[in-house]
This record gives C-alpha cells, structure tokens and sequence, in this order.
C-alpha cells in the first residue's frame, strides 16, 4: 500500500509541515522521508534548537526547511492573509500573536500555498490541530462539516493485504443524515486513493427492515441517498456487520445486495460506534489501522496521536501527503 502512495509522491513531489519540529519522533520520522528523496519536511521551530536536538538525537535533517516563527520574513504578509481568512474576527495583533503557535503559524503555510499538508498532534490536542484548520483552511466547496476516516491494513496468508475504510470515528458525534452522506463520499474517495474499490455499507443493529427505530431509519435514508450521490459506487444500507462482510450471512439475510458479505468501506451510526468498531478490529482483528485522516479540508492536515512513535508519523506523513 504505501509503495503505491510513495510512487505517487515521487512523480508529485510535495512538502508537508511537521508543527512540532524539536520532537525526537517528529526528527527522526523526517530523517526518514529525507532518505527517500519524495517528501520535503518543514519544520517548526527555532532553527537552532531543532538542529541541536537532531544533532543530539542522531538524525541528519540536512534537507529539511527550518521556518521560525519568530524571524519568519513573509509575517506581515501572513498576519493580513490571516486577518482577511478569519473575515474580521481576530485583529492584525491578535493574529500575530496566534502566529507564535506551531499549529496556528503551519497551518497558515498551508493556506497560503507554502506548504501541501500538514500533520500535527505530537504534543497539540486534536481540536488545536483541527481548530486553525477549519478557521484557516477550511472546508472544500460543498462540504459542510470535516470528518475522518481510518484506514485498516491486514496481509492476506496468501499475499497481499485486505484494505478496510472506516468513517467517521473521530470527529462527528452524532452525524445527521445529510451529514452521513458527506461522511460516505469523503470516505469512498479517501479509500480509492489506497487502491480500494468501494463497496459501502451503512452499518446498523437491523439488516433491511429487521430492527426498527429511529436509528435504523437514520442509516436507511442516508443510503439512499448516497445512492444518488454516488452512482458508480455500490452503497448498501442498513446492514448489519454480519451482514456486510459474510457472504454466508448475506446470502440468507440479503442474497440480492452486490455489497453484502464483500462490503469494505463502513459508515457508522456514530462516533461511539466508530470508534469501538475500528479498536475492535485493530486490537483483535490484527488490523494496522492508520488515522484518523481528516476529510472534507480544502487541503490535507492531519492528527497524530500525542502517544505516537516515529514509524507513525512516518506513515501518517506519507498518506497526508499523497492525499493532496
């Protein structure tokens, strides 16, 4: 999977903003992409304390681009960008001020096309790295919420690897019908980027009428109208689990459906549901699971999680990446 993403951020090369540049895991997963020659990291911080802390880590970041806020030369150019984005909501000072913080400052790269992506979360909460986003960045046009998706990666025994899409686990609490339309779409198109063809699920305690409830409707409606908005892709919906990915299951609960029992692109109910579903399937199912990856963005930012280690970032800096 990530020998395509690679092929493809060879033949796009692209420069990704790491908002916590002295972090060791941040240091060494950078050293790393510098070695492939296919993605440039812009680090954030005082040049000589990331430089000193490499050097102290054993990381050759020779390469890397070293932005200070502190010293930034296009500042003032970033202070009015910022005060014309937040559309009179933050002052000329007040923005300057917010431009000291990594998260707030990488973000701003990005929205003034310095950088492609970027991936913070390292030591920042998720709100402060989804927060300058959604003030700076902002949602693509159409889109009306930002959501996230997983990506779970098994090997087969025989070769290869099962490729799973799982959305919305992260983000969304309580997604509205409406909102589980734009949580599909996001999601059926982040999974073709990792070479998947959708089959879509609406998930659910009923499996074509067999439960009732206002949540079953929920997942019904919204499958329909996925269907209308997808047209090329198989959306099916409500299924229960069983339902979607055994095709023993199906051919009893829904012989008729073309996503039943090989369904590999899930949508949940809610966030409860997601993010129990997605830590079931990692924990024990064996699945690696990479996320959350942010949806529904004008570009690409992304959320570590502040207990991640080097291979993580290193892999979240691949995928954010190749997503732009």
């Amino acid at each position: 999977m990530f020998k395509k993403l690679i092929e493809i951020l060879k033949a796009h090369p692209r420069k990704i903003v790491f908002t916590e540049g002295t972090d060791p895991r941040i240091l060494e997963a950078s050293a790393r992409l510098l070695s492939g020659t296919f993605l440039t990291p812009i680090l954030i911080g005082n040049e000589e304390e990331i430089r000193a802390a490499a050097e102290d880590a054993g990381f050759n970041i020779r390469g890397a681009e070293i932005y200070d806020p502190e010293t930034y030369e296009k500042m003032d150019a970033m202070v009015e960008k910022m005060v014309e984005l937040r559309k009179g909501k933050m002052t000329a000072d007040e923005c300057r001020d917010m431009l000291k913080r990594g998260n707030y400052f990488g973000t701003m790269l990005v929205a003034m096309g310095e950088a492609d992506a970027l991936l913070g979360g390292a030591t920042y909460s998720t709100a402060d790295t989804v927060r300058p986003a959604l003030q700076l960045v902002k949602t693509k046009p159409g889109n009306k919420i930002v959501s996230s998706c997983f990506i779970l990666v098994r090997p087969y025994a025989t070769g290869g690897n099962m490729v799973l899409a799982m959305g919305d686990c992260a983000i969304n609490i309580k997604p509205t019908e409406d909102e589980l339309v734009e949580i599909a779409t996001e999601t059926a198109k982040c999974a073709q980027i990792f070479g998947v063809e959708p089959k879509i699920a609406f998930l659910s305690y009923s499996t074509f009428g067999s439960g009732k409830g206002e949540d079953v409707d929920k997942m019904r409606n919204a499958a329909e109208k996925t269907k209308l908005a997808l047209p090329n892709i198989p959306v099916e919906g409500e299924l229960q689990f069983d339902a979607a990915v055994s095709p023993r299951v199906a051919q009893t609960k829904c012989p008729d459906s073309e996503v039943a029992g090989y369904a590999n692109t899930f949508i949940f109910p809610d966030i409860n549901a997601g993010n129990i579903g997605y830590k079931i399937a990692q924990r024990l199912g064996n699945f690696e699971a990479y996320g959350p990856i942010l949806l529904g963005l004008n570009a690409p930012i992304n959320d570590l999680s502040r207990g991640c280690n080097a291979q993580e970032v290193y892999s979240m800096a691949i995928i954010t990446a190749a997503l732009a």
